[in-house]
């Protein structure tokens, strides 16, 4: 690609949400009756969590030109033992929540995948659910795929999210459902709560207590019916792109807006952005409005407790930290070294090919702001975020940037060079 200084303006809406499409189809698989979710994202991950559970029994039906999702809820129990290991591909979503769920079945599986889902930690999930009673065996104790799993009679635990991770929650109260007795995570610094929200519709035995949240065995969930909200996540890059870029406007429409998923756009407006977001309607998420205009941004400090409602936008945010006026922080991140590549590292290394000047601390980094970005080759260490952050330095330099295996962009967001193409043409 090469790369000159330029802007994104019009209006866009991004592809259903990642998140809230990998759980759709969980929820509506362990539902008793059929689910419908429109705006389904038909990207890999999505699409490895409806072989996973098509393998187990569930019938599901995808209508491709409306992105339109049917599933033949079999009930909590109605799953049966799939015939050979589940590859999940890249999709760690995938692997930790289904986990949870698989807890609590009585028969065994296999859960593996690509060779970056094999290399990350999932011990952070298989030793909560082995207190809860589930058998589960893996290299290094259970901690990396692939993984076996039976599961058993559980009972419930309390639990300490001191990682503040949504995954790991998630799994423990999906495994919750199948427990004897109350199964609680504390949560001192709140991570997404796209799980509770559809425990919360499909009317399951949970509730939110303070900083606790609850769920108990459950003998059935109800089928649901919605839209889904645009993935805000996928939108953050060319949001960022129209914050940081001068005379770029855009307006993206139909994206969600819980509020535990928009750090970006506080931590944007600290940095002198132009930006304002409208709730417009309720369907299972808050959807509505960001309206975009583009100056010169400032340094800003990213503190750890902002960091679970920003983990998948901080890439594109080291970008514009990196071509903001003077100096800015980002601690309290250590998560991002153990994603699909170490993006604290693969961000430091591009950014400084392409004149930045960024430091890698153990939890973050610290970077000092520069005017414009010049030519380079770039690697995406086959990282999705990695390389779409990179795609967004590219509009932001003087020379020609070479980006590196862009395939893994199909994983979360096969249309992005499309959308991109279209918002730089506008």
């Amino acid at each position: 690609m090469f790369g000159f200084v330029q802007t994104v303006n019009g209006e866009y809406e991004p592809p259903g949400d990642k998140s809230i499409s990998h759980r759709a189809v969980m929820f509506g698989a362990l539902a008793e009756g059929k689910s419908r979710f429109e705006n389904f994202l038909t990207a890999d991950d999505c699409l490895r969590t409806v072989n996973a559970f098509q393998a187990m029994g569930i019938p599901i039906s995808l209508e491709t030109r409306t992105r339109a999702l049917e599933i033949e809820g079999k009930g909590l129990q109605g799953l049966k033992a799939p015939s050979q290991e589940l590859d999940l591909g890249n999709s760690g979503t995938t692997m930790r929540l289904l986990l949870g769920i698989l807890a609590g079945q009585r028969f065994e599986a296999v859960l593996t995948g690509d060779d970056s889902l094999r290399s990350r930690p999932m011990k952070r999930v298989t030793k909560p659910l082995k207190q809860m009673g589930a058998q589960i065996k893996g290299k290094d104790d259970a901690n990396y795929a692939p993984l076996t799993i039976h599961g058993g009679k559980l009972k419930g635990i309390e639990f300490e999210n001191d990682l503040a991770s949504a995954q790991v929650k998630s799994a423990i109260l999906l495994a919750g459902l199948y427990a004897e007795g109350k199964t609680r995570v504390f949560e001192k610094i709140p991570s997404r709560d796209h799980t509770e929200r559809f425990l919360k519709a499909a009317k399951a035995p949970f509730q939110k207590e303070g900083e606790w949240l609850s769920v108990q065995k459950a003998s059935r969930l109800a089928p649901l019916q919605a839209k889904l909200a645009g993935d805000f996540s996928s939108a953050a890059f060319f949001i960022t792109a129209a914050a940081m870029l001068e005379e770029s406007r855009l307006l993206v429409k139909n994206v969600g807006l819980n509020p535990t998923r928009t750090g970006l756009v506080r931590i944007l407006k600290r940095m002198g952005a132009s930006i304002e977001a409208k709730v417009k309607e309720e369907s299972l998420e808050p959807l509505g409005e960001i309206q975009v205009t583009g100056k010169r941004l400032k340094g800003v400090r990213i503190a750890p407790e902002e960091v679970p409602s920003v983990i998948d936008e901080l890439p594109v945010l080291m970008v514009a930290c990196a071509l903001a006026e003077g100096e800015s922080l980002i601690s309290g991140a250590s998560e991002l070294r153990v994603k699909e590549t170490d993006r604290i590292h693969s961000m430091a290394v591009g950014l400084n090919s392409l004149g930045g000047k960024v430091k890698e601390l153990p939890d973050g980094c610290l970077i000092e702001g520069i005017k414009t970005l010049h030519g380079g080759e770039i690697d995406s260490f086959g990282d999705h975020r990695t390389a779409m952050a990179f795609a967004i330095a590219n509009l932001a330099s003087e020379g020609e940037v070479t980006l590196r295996d862009t395939d893994c962009i199909k994983t979360s967001y096969p249309s992005f060079f499309k959308d991109l193409e279209v918002l730089k043409k506008a």
